[in-house]
């Protein structure tokens, strides 16, 4: 066996290059895989970063909306009791009858224009009382309204003489 001839060289050199090549590009898959799977790594790493994000804010919206929703259902039982309170008081005095309109007890200067010593504190207080009692406000009543300007002309009687 003498020394190889080219063609036989050419197949050596095929032969031995082959497994290195192939090695070689298996090397470079494998990198390429070992990148990928960083990529994918930290990818995932971001995506738990922005659930968890996101379950903290929906954590602190339902916490929000739990309190707003304690303050509304606080509100509206306290609401409940002052009209329930309100209604109590016309009824002690005699202010609120559905069946009929008559004209209440002598208690309304009392109840009305308690304090009112003068014309002019008089007129502010007949002023705060028509905003508060006229029909069109949502707590309005047009019987307490006409009793109030029954009121009103009796006192500006008194003090205007």
């Amino acid at each position: 066996m003498g020394q190889p001839n080219a063609a036989e060289n050419q197949w050596l050199f095929q032969n031995i290059s082959a497994p290195a090549r192939q090695r070689q590009e298996l090397e470079w898959e494998w990198h390429k895989l070992a990148e990928e799977r960083k990529q994918l790594e930290a990818d995932k790493q971001a995506f738990q970063k922005r659930q968890q994000l996101e379950e903290q804010r929906r954590e602190r919206q339902n916490h929000l909306f739990d309190m707003k929703w304690k303050i509304l259902e606080d509100e509206l039982k306290k609401l409940a009791q002052e009209k329930q309170q309100l209604e109590i008081e016309k009824e002690q005095y005699g202010y609120y009858q559905e069946s009929s309109a008559e004209v209440f007890p002598a208690l309304h200067r009392e109840m009305f224009f308690s304090g009112v010593d003068n014309a002019e504190g008089m007129r502010k207080r007949y002023k705060e009382l028509l905003k508060i009692y006229h029909p069109d406000n949502r707590g309005g009543d047009t019987i307490t309204l006409q009793v109030i300007n029954q009121e009103y002309d009796q006192m500006k009687k008194q003090f205007c003489e």
